[in-house]
């Protein structure tokens, strides 16, 4: 069991939009066509990505979307709902990573502006570019919402060949809030800058694993989870993994080529989620100036 059975939790944070539809326009978000096509979308945009910055992608226009029919609020109350239900345990994750950022900012005299989740499973128009499920979980700092398409998940484990599990949700998630913070700290315009395995690019996405694992390491005191397990930490780590530069380039081009790297390779964030995860405060993450990455 994740969470603590009783833990109240606050749906307003997750905003449902799954089964509304908003007109894409221009080309949509295909790049490339096929599967191919998909994981290297992916590729860019997995954990970090500005969908503004590819080609081919639309801006949101003024369509509208159908009426959100979303049965968090009603449905998602507590703990043993996370436990139950998938889009209740993306509510949990979501209160406790931001119940946790909101204690860490305060403790350094700072306020945290929070954030929202977004459920969504078909096109979306977003602040950065239009989207679909295709593309993996993702932040938009202009609107300030992380969007998750649960759909992903066992693409992860089809596709990525991870072992899948709630703590995997749970990474990708601490993981996508990890940029939310970066953006508060001013430091997400480095995101595009270059790529390469010592690219700031690179640095950017290593150090919001690190503070989702910084999280993961405070989870228990916001309230909302037991104790984490080694095999809740071995999920998060084999997720990481599935997703690094390395593993994803192999898969598709047979061959890894480190300076077309983005995000990190597969030990590199590892390595940087335990790194958050055993000292356990924002100081273990200054990826941008660690000689070693």
């Amino acid at each position: 069991m994740t969470f603590k059975r009783d833990a109240r939790l606050d749906p307003s944070q997750v905003q449902d939009v799954r089964g509304r539809r908003g007109r894409v326009g221009g080309t949509g978000v295909a790049v490339g066509g096929g599967a191919g096509g998909i994981l290297l979308v992916i590729l860019y945009l997995l954990f970090g990505g500005n969908l503004s910055e590819l080609g081919g992608v639309a801006q949101p226009g003024a369509d509208t979307i159908g009426p959100e029919g979303s049965s968090l609020t009603s449905e998602c109350r507590t703990g043993q709902d996370a436990n139950e239900r998938d889009d209740c345990r993306v509510v949990g994750y979501t209160n406790s990573i931001q119940a946790y950022w909101r204690t860490a900012f305060a403790a350094a005299g700072q306020t945290y502006e929070p954030a929202r989740t977004r459920l969504f499973d078909g096109p979306i128009a977003t602040g950065c570019g239009n989207a679909g499920p295709e593309i993996g979980p993702f932040y938009c700092p202009n609107d300030r919402f992380v969007y998750i398409d649960l759909g992903f998940f066992e693409q992860l484990k089809t596709q990525f060949g991870a072992r899948g599990g709630p703590f995997a949700v749970a990474y990708v998630i601490a993981h996508e809030y990890g940029h939310h913070v970066e953006n508060l700290l001013g430091l997400l315009d480095a995101q595009s800058r270059g790529a390469g395995p010592e690219s700031e690019a690179v640095r950017i996405e290593l150090m919001a694993d690190c503070l989702a694992g910084v999280w993961a390491a405070n989870a228990v005191s916001t309230n909302y989870l037991e104790p984490l397990t080694r095999d809740q930490i071995a999920q998060a780590l084999d997720a990481a993994a599935s997703v690094g530069d390395d593993r994803i380039q192999s898969k598709i081009q047979g061959r890894v080529n480190p300076e077309s790297w983005t995000h990190g390779s597969s030990e590199q964030r590892q390595r940087w989620f335990l790194t958050g995860y055993e000292q356990g405060n924002l100081n273990a993450c200054d990826t941008l100036n660690a000689r070693d990455l």
